[in-house]
C-alpha cells in the first residue's frame, strides 16, 4: 500500500480549527491523529536514511504507520460526510455549529 495524503495539512488544521472552535473535538481528533501519523512516517524516512539503523525496524513501522493513515483518512472522509461539512472548505455545516453552539451555552 503506498502512502498517500488525501487531505493537506493545511486542511487537517482547518478541520482542528473548526473543531476548537464549536467544541466538536471528534473529527479534530481524527485530524491530529493524521498529523501525529505523517510526522511518525516522516521520521521513520529519515531512519532509514542512515545506513547504521536497522532497515528492518523502521521499515515495519513505516509500514504499519501507512496502514494506519489510510485507516483515519478514509474514517475522516466518512466523518466529513456523514455530518455533511463541505468537503472544499471543510467548514463544518450551519446547522451542527449551531447544535455545538446551543449545547455549549446549555452547559452554563
Amino acid at each position: 500500500m503506498p502512502y498517500e495524503e488525501r487531505f493537506t495539512d493545511a486542511e487537517l488544521d482547518t478541520v482542528i480549527e473548526q473543531g476548537m472552535i464549536y467544541m466538536c473535538a471528534c473529527p479534530a481528533q481524527v485530524a491530529d491523529g493524521l498529523r501525529k501519523l505523517r510526522s511518525l512516517y516522516r521520521y521513520q524516512l529519515r531512519c532509514l536514511e542512515n545506513p547504521q539503523n536497522d532497515r528492518l525496524v523502521h521499515t515495519t513501522i513505516a509500514a504499519s504507520v501507512i496502514e494506519a493513515h489510510e485507516t483515519l483518512q478514509r474514517c475522516l472522509d466518512e466523518v466529513i460526510v456523514l455530518e455533511k461539512w463541505d468537503r472544499a472548505t471543510l467548514e463544518m455545516p450551519p446547522d451542527l455549529r449551531q447544535r455545538q453552539m446551543q449545547e455549549l451555552l446549555s452547559d452554563d
